[in-house]
């Protein structure tokens, strides 16, 4: 049995379930395909995962650490200074817990009754002592990446933000519009490796809006409340994968009876 995949899970933790949450990754996945969704919190059987980005992960840890250097103190982050940003780490007695996958920054939603989640990367604050939603990215290409565009997932990297910034109002705190990508990009094109990859890395806005959360809580209530199973996105690769595979095992079955 594969160690990064099993189906189904456990029912308790499907919708209706005692340890079933709404995270901040499930709203982007019904965003990204209803049906999906559906399969994965009411039926509980998941999209497979990739494998995971072990050096995604430690470029968060190193980050962390560096800001974390700094929290107490009050002191700004030399990067911060480069881009000219009135920010500096947020210290906060629950950094941590919000931090932590299956903890994370939680909400109860009461017209839904989901219990919202979603595990931030980094807080700062501001001179007008308002907290900004930060997240690490770290990729490799021969360009640094140094703003967005309307690609799917970098619309996904903008909602996600917005719901940091959603979860963290309704836990009561002042949250500015501003919030940022800490985004590192390796260069694949040195000509020696030497046991270490150079990053540039910048620091890139995204005003964000939350204004969509509260209404797309409705819309997967709706969803998740319905006997019928959406129908399929012909946007969704994992649909387009199944109904072809669904295709072909008929059409073999016709030829070989």
């Amino acid at each position: 049995m594969s160690k990064y995949y099993s189906a189904p899970r456990k029912a308790s933790y499907n919708y209706g379930g005692k340890q079933w949450k709404l995270s901040r990754s499930k709203i982007d996945l019904f965003m990204q395909c209803p049906r999906c969704f559906y399969i994965d919190n009411r039926l509980g059987v998941k999209r497979p995962p990739g494998f995971p980005f072990n050096l995604n992960s430690a470029v968060d840890n190193m980050l962390k650490n560096e800001f974390d250097a700094l929290r107490e103190s009050g002191r700004s982050h030399p990067l911060i200074e480069q881009f000219g940003i009135d920010a500096r780490p947020a210290p906060h007695e629950q950094i941590d817990e919000w931090r932590q996958n299956f903890k994370g920054v939680r909400y109860l939603h009461e017209p839904t009754g989901f219990t919202v989640t979603g595990a931030i990367d980094d807080l700062w604050i501001n001179k007008d002592d308002e907290y900004i939603v930060v997240d690490y990215k770290a990729t490799a290409k021969t360009e640094p990446i140094k703003e967005l565009t309307d690609a799917d997932y970098h619309q996904g990297y903008k909602r996600q933000l917005e719901v940091y910034q959603w979860l963290l109002r309704q836990n009561d705190l002042k949250v500015s519009n501003k919030a940022y990508w800490v985004y590192c990009t390796g260069d694949p094109n040195e000509e020696k490796f030497d046991a270490q990859i150079n990053f540039e890395i910048h620091i890139i806005l995204h005003n964000g809006n939350d204004d969509w959360v509260e209404p797309i809580l409705g819309d997967i209530k709706e969803c998740l409340d319905s006997q019928v199973i959406p129908e399929d996105n012909p946007d969704c690769d994992y649909c387009i994968y199944w109904n072809a595979r669904n295709d072909e095992a008929e059409t073999k079955k016709t030829i070989s009876e």
